[in-house]
């Protein structure tokens, strides 16, 4: 948790982010508006004269996306065989497969991905990822919120989450943003935990609270017939014995607030309310209603639970959820972290599950007009070793591995940075998951200079990296 930047110009709280800030596009009266509205905050006079000023030498991406779907591979998957294919490398490093052209010419993806390579064109690759913590549960955290733990924590190896972690992305917007009658933050999967049982950081709310914990979907969604038990309400627990609850929450919210501002009742309050509209609600029903789906669409994502996990993330875009994170968890056999039978895994189940879920949801927005105003992410905490271990397996390597990112804001068909002739270390362009974070924060329209307080008060710099402005339109 930084501390070391200037002091903060902005303070956030519960209600959202309230001060000026600047705009990178040239505007219109009406386009300062929008971006004040969806910075959750006024812009004052300073604050637009600061946007006018800054106009012309900006990208013009900020705010561009309204929505964010993010992949997480968990275990890491291999740059080698996935967007950063080394045909011509070392053979000891090399290994079984080559690679193939895609979309974009002279640029190829690992021959694993035929579908996606076809959509290079609408993607970037930042080939040029790199961090030094080669420890899934540690280096989940900045991959996912763009603050790493204190470097002393390292030593620990494996322990679980606290209520002290920085924030992930979700946590964030619910706290500047609540999406209101839909979840501001949906998870699709159960949690990822390690082998071990530790469950990886980045996933919980951390020092922001439970009330801005995700929405979780955590079963099977492959059934034709599937219906999402989280939003379905007790046949003990009707809705008119709901409104009497909530009435009763109201008269005694006076009371709730009285103790002391504690926690314990703030977070009363807001999952009293949030269960209560997600089970009233039609326009939440029918978003989480996978089955209606038709059967050729479920097809194309592939007959996976991974692919079907990124199709409702798609109906959770239509419906206006701002953010949605799909997961790829750990299960013996199945995990991308393939210390052993590296290549046969990723050959029959990985890639397969992989290409398919990945080409029809970026397809599948595109289409709907979708796209343009959401993100795509694939991200992992590390890649794959460029040796070959005596198990046929890829172990943990963070020094350089390949994130994949696509949609609002992004320049369709570049590739960013690069890595030597093993995919061992980055040669040009190295970033760290905090620059990775913060570029996701640009284009949501999220300001850089944006303040948090933790549940002691304390301030901390929200953005910390820089935005990899190479993969921006």
């Amino acid at each position: 948790m930084s501390r070391r930047h200037a002091k903060p110009t902005r303070r956030t709280g519960a209600s959202g982010a309230c001060a000026d800030f600047s705009n990178s596009i040239r505007h219109t009266r009406r386009e300062v508006l929008r971006i004040g509205a969806l910075g959750g905050c006024s812009l004052t006079l300073p604050g637009l004269l600061r946007a006018r000023a800054h106009a012309d030498t900006t990208t013009g991406t900020f705010g561009r996306a309204k929505q964010i779907i993010m992949l997480y591979l968990h275990g890491g998957h291999p740059q080698q065989e996935t967007f950063d294919p080394k045909p011509d490398g070392p053979s000891a490093y090399r290994g079984e497969f080559g690679a193939i052209a895609t979309s974009v010419p002279g640029v190829q993806f690992g021959e694993l991905l035929p579908l996606s390579a076809q959509l290079m064109h609408k993607v970037a690759v930042v080939r040029s990822m790199s961090h030094g913590n080669a420890n899934h549960v540690q280096a989940a955290l900045p991959a996912q919120s763009g603050h790493a733990h204190d470097p002393s924590e390292e030593k620990r190896g494996d322990f679980p989450p606290s209520s002290k972690d920085f924030p992930p992305v979700g946590a964030v917007l619910d706290h500047l943003r609540p999406a209101g009658e839909l979840p501001t933050w949906v998870r699709i999967g159960p949690y990822m935990h390690r082998n071990n049982g530790t469950m990886i950081h980045g996933q919980t709310p951390g020092f922001l609270g439970d009330k801005h914990a995700s929405f979780g979907i955590d079963q099977p969604l492959l059934p034709a017939d599937v219906r999402i038990k989280a939003i379905e309400p007790n046949p003990d627990l009707t809705s008119l014995r709901l409104k009497a609850r909530r009435d009763l929450l109201q008269q005694v919210d006076a009371q709730l607030r009285i103790m002391e501002q504690s926690g314990q009742a703030q977070n009363v309050d807001a999952f009293y309310g949030k269960a209560f509209d997600l089970l009233s609600g039609e326009k939440v029903r029918q978003a989480f209603h996978l089955a209606q789906e038709p059967a050729a669409v479920r097809a194309k994502y592939g007959r996976t639970e991974f692919g079907q996990r990124c199709l409702l993330a798609r109906r959770l875009v239509e419906a206006g959820v701002p953010m949605t994170n799909v997961h790829w968890c750990y299960k013996p056999g199945e995990s991308w972290d393939t210390h052993s039978k590296h290549f046969s895994k990723t050959k029959n189940s990985l890639c397969p599950t992989l290409d398919p879920a990945l080409t029809a949801l970026i397809d599948d927005l595109d289409e709907r007009g979708l796209l343009d105003e959401t993100l795509v992410v694939v991200n992992a905490e590390f890649g794959r070793t460029p040796k070959i271990n005596r198990s046929r397996g890829r172990d943990h390597w963070p020094w350089a591995y390949s994130l994949l990112i696509a949609g609002a804001g992004i320049r369709g068909g570049a590739v960013y940075g690069a890595s030597d002739e093993a995919a061992a270390y980055v040669t040009a362009h190295p970033h760290d998951p905090k620059d990775f974070i913060a570029t996701l924060y640009h284009l949501l329209g999220v300001p850089a200079d944006t303040t948090l307080y933790d549940n002691e008060n304390r301030p901390h710099h929200l953005v910390i990296g820089r935005p990899i402005t190479g993969i921006l339109a």
